[in-house]
């Protein structure tokens, strides 16, 4: 689930990334185009309810590739992500347009 707030100016637009956790994983990073796929720089926090949760602010009027990493390997995307594009793997990225 993405929740997204603009500055006043527009210019910036703050991101909260939320991952429900069907899987009961322990832990999740949230990796992307906006850390370099970074597997260590944007780790989320386990909320309660066992989901997973990251906010970020980003430039508004881009869009960005990412997916959710569990316990450090298994790479899923937001289902409800703005859409969705192709990668290298044969697989699909998850896309977010601020």
């Amino acid at each position: 689930m993405l929740k997204k707030s603009y500055s006043k100016t527009g210019s910036v637009c703050r991101v909260t990334f939320k991952y429900e956790n069907e899987e009961q994983a322990e832990t999740a990073v949230l990796a992307g185009e906006f850390n370099g796929w970074s597997l260590h720089e944007t780790p989320m926090k386990k909320i309660k309810d066992g989901s997973f949760s990251a906010t970020l602010s980003l430039p508004a009027g881009r869009n960005y590739r990412f997916r959710y990493v569990l316990d450090g390997g298994v790479w899923v995307n937001d289902t409800a992500a703005d859409g969705y594009a192709p990668n290298e793997y044969g697989e699909a990225n998850s896309v977010l347009k601020t």
